[in-house]
């Protein structure tokens, strides 16, 4: 790898600080689900407010040169009005130990969280956008001194899908189409709003907003697709049009593979406040469809977007890789167990996403292709295990995590190798975390014992399943460094 390449490690700080939610804690959006069981308890989550410098020794000793890391809203403005500056010194003291580590910080402004009193609903609200700014402001003079490498918004497209059609984070609705495109036009417009003030203040500053990668262009592609039109030359008049053909060539780039895949795609097309024709080859159903159902919603990112000072207001296109295709994540009730007894969840369970390094070369050549001349941040990529009782489930397709490492860090070399420009790696996740809403899966190099009646954690030198994925790590970036191969290739 290049020189400046930075290769790193993941975190978001509700699943690793600890201390929300709880009795004279600072409170966020997951409060409730935490207070009346709908979700576990995050309690003290990986201690990681109180211990930092646990994390990153171990970040440092397995050759990561950039540690992400988020700034929680809810802990520096924990009541309406109140800002805490101790809570912004302590970020900055935590920026200065990753400085003093050589590990590049990279500071997510917002990571699917919010202060409780704002409300659940919160991005639904027209003025969303401006107060997250405003927040935003308040935080940057202390913290561009310590950061070049900024993700403004964490997956938009999973807040809009999770929260208001998915119903699996709050505010819990299902099936709320509108209001989900709602809520991502608020959030592109924090993205534009930030974006700027970042760039105002710092003005080498790479500024990104990854999404979570996804066969269904209205879920990921979209996204970049309405920050970049007016970079691309298109008339704000055009971008209807535009919109038509990315997703064409987002589909071409993409093949259904079955038809179940496709009628995903088409819904999503049809529902979308963005485009002319729901796509081509929608058909005279998918046309009704999008006749009856598409609800006229704000469409202020494009006012933002054209707007802005900045004539692209992404420097990087940031993307999450765990499985693309949107299909993969239904699945048929009544499932078989390898027990005998009968999994009916419709959903798939983070522990049966697919390992796929050979998905994640191709998409990064495709993204490439369809970006010209951005950098490309692999922002999240990583596998789950499960935990269950304090007793380890192996993965029934038979990976682990040192494997996966290793053949997804040769898939990234190739792409590279290639010519592709990927200019940043970080592994979901150093540590296992609180998974929203749950310690079951565990997508941590490292493990966490949390056996203690206490409530206190203790962390382990391998990761949950007893696999030694710092080693495999450690010597998958060695070989990126060096180029030599020899150490991807297998277990040695």
């Amino acid at each position: 790898m290049g020189k400046g390449f930075a290769i790193g490690v993941a975190t978001s700080g509700y699943q690793v600080e600890g201390g929300y939610n709880g009795g004279g804690q600072p409170a966020n959006n997951w409060e409730a689900w935490e207070r009346t069981g709908r979700a576990e308890r995050s309690g003290v989550a990986c201690d990681f407010w109180a211990h930092p410098e646990e994390a990153l020794n171990r970040a440092e000793a397995i050759g990561c040169t950039t540690f992400r890391l988020s700034v929680e809203w809810a802990r520096l403005e924990p009541e309406a009005g109140r800002f805490d500056e101790e809570a912004l010194e302590r970020y900055v003291e935590i920026l200065e130990m990753c400085a003093s580590r050589r590990l590049e910080p990279m500071i997510t402004l917002h990571h699917f969280t919010h202060p409780r009193w704002l409300g659940e609903e919160f991005w639904l609200r027209p003025g969303s956008p401006d107060l997250f700014l405003r927040h935003v402001q308040r935080l940057l003079p202390a913290l561009a001194p310590h950061c070049q490498r900024w993700v403004t918004v964490n997956e938009p497209n999973i807040v809009a899908l999770m929260g208001w059609i998915t119903g699996e984070y709050p505010p819990g609705r299902r099936y709320a189409f509108a209001d989900a495109f709602c809520v991502l036009d608020n959030l592109l417009v924090a993205h534009v709003l930030v974006s700027d003030a970042i760039v105002a203040l710092q003005p080498r500053a790479q500024v990104a907003c990854n999404t979570s990668s996804s066969s269904i262009y209205e879920h990921d592609r979209l996204v970049t697709d309405l920050l970049s039109s007016r970079a691309a030359g298109i008339a704000p008049a055009d971008v209807d049009r535009y919109i038509d053909e990315r997703r064409a060539l987002h589909d071409a780039a993409f093949t259904p593979q079955h038809a179940g895949e496709f009628a995903l795609r088409r819904v999503f097309a049809a529902l979308s406040p963005y485009g002319t024709n729901g796509g081509a080859g929608g058909g005279p159903l998918w046309a009704r469809m999008r006749a009856t159902t598409r609800r006229p919603i704000p469409r202020r990112v494009i006012d933002a977007v054209y707007a802005s000072p900045q004539e692209r207001t992404v420097g990087a296109v940031g993307f999450d890789w765990y499985d693309p295709v949107a299909s993969h994540a239904v699945r048929r009730p009544g499932r078989r167990l390898p027990d005998g007894g009968r999994d009916w969840s419709v959903g798939r369970a983070l522990w049966d996403v697919p390992a796929d390094p050979a998905g994640l070369r191709a998409w990064c050549r495709t993204e490439a292709a369809l970006r010209p001349g951005l950098p490309l941040w692999v922002v999240e990529n990583g596998m789950a295990t499960r935990v269950v009782g304090g007793r380890r489930v192996p993965r029934q397709d038979g990976w682990d995590r040192p494997r996966y490492i290793r053949e997804h860090f040769g898939a990234l070399a190739d792409a590279v190798a290639d010519g592709t420009p990927v200019t940043a790696y970080l592994h979901w996740s150093l540590v296992d975390n609180y998974e929203w809403g749950s310690y079951e899966p565990r997508f941590g190099i490292f493990g966490m014992d949390r056996s203690d009646p206490a409530g206190g954690v203790r962390w382990l030198e391998t990761d949950a399943a007893g696999d030694d994925a710092g080693t495999a790590f450690a010597r998958a970036v060695r070989a990126l460094a060096s180029g030599d191969r020899s150490a991807l290739d297998g277990p040695g």
